[in-house]
């Protein structure tokens, strides 16, 4: 009977176990506002916050509801029914404010939704938009905010033109 052979075959070794070489969390202090998991710069950022605050609470009225004042976010949102492009939409964003890394971001969707309102805004303003809708505000400057009180209510003016607010 012939020897039976030795299998060639060797069984896998496990492979290392990576070690991970992540510092641990450091302590955050505590503010007023901290939106989720944006943390550096905002204790300056708070009153920028609250000035873009003063300037969005008039139109808190109607149709348009205030949602999510908290945690560095703020929205005004026209509940009433709308119709675009032939589909019905329950409701319409008008603006929201949300405490960024580096920034309070100034979401104004008149901007996206009418594009006119793009052309009536001023040059300084303008230059803080960084997408369809949303502006960079990064210092408190009352250029600046004197331009986002008039936005607003060129804003307003359009959705209350489409009645897509009361």
């Amino acid at each position: 009977m012939p020897a039976k052979k030795k299998s060639s075959i060797r069984p896998k070794k496990a492979a290392p176990k990576k070690v991970s070489l992540k510092k641990a969390p450091s302590p955050k202090k505590k503010t007023e506002i901290k939106y989720s998991d944006k943390s550096s710069g905002q204790p300056e950022l708070l009153p920028i916050y609250a000035e873009l605050k003063k300037l969005l609470l008039p139109y808190h009225k109607g149709s348009i509801q205030l949602r999510g004042d908290s945690g560095g976010q703020f929205n005004l949102v026209s509940e009433k029914e709308i119709t675009v492009q032939g589909k019905k939409k329950p409701e319409v964003f008008f603006a929201t404010l949300l405490v960024q890394k580096g920034y309070v971001g100034f979401y104004f969707m008149p901007v996206y939704s009418d594009p006119d309102v793009k052309k009536q805004i001023p040059k300084e303003l303008l230059s803080c938009l960084k997408g369809k809708s949303c502006f960079h505000i990064k210092k408190s400057d009352p250029l600046i905010y004197s331009q986002i009180k008039e936005a607003l209510q060129i804003g307003y003016d359009k959705y209350k033109a489409k009645n897509w607010v009361d």
